[in-house]
């Protein structure tokens, strides 16, 4: 029997994470293939039974990610009352404002290019 199962992760932001979510999540027992889609937030997981969902979390975990749920499954409940940020300071009087850049000078937000490196976790 064959048992596909999908969570939603947060985290990732590159190639590197699926790489890292993929290898963790295929150590634990029972799992025959995983598929990291990376634009989706989603981690979908083959087994060859029912999965135990702390052991994904835990490897999800492991890779330095957070695993939110089951995809499908109703968003763990939020704070009824919204936080509100805290506004940036304000840089001190005559000094410029620097705007930071991934190290391979690629665009912000762009996938693969949070860490020039591949080591953004």
């Amino acid at each position: 029997m064959t048992i596909t199962t999908t969570y939603r992760v947060e985290g990732m932001t590159c190639g590197h994470c699926v790489g890292s979510v993929t290898a963790e999540v295929s150590r634990v027992p029972g799992v025959t293939g995983v598929d990291v889609d990376l634009a989706a937030k989603l981690v979908t997981v083959t087994s060859r039974g029912p999965l135990d969902d702390a052991a994904v979390g835990a490897a999800v975990d492991e890779a330095g990610y957070e695993l939110t749920g089951r995809a499908g499954a109703p968003a763990a409940e939020t704070s009824a009352t919204p936080e509100t940020p805290e506004a940036p300071a304000a840089p001190a009087a005559g000094l410029p404002v620097i705007e930071l850049l991934p190290a391979d000078g690629a665009a912000a937000g762009q996938a693969d290019s949070c860490c020039g490196s591949g080591g953004c976790r």
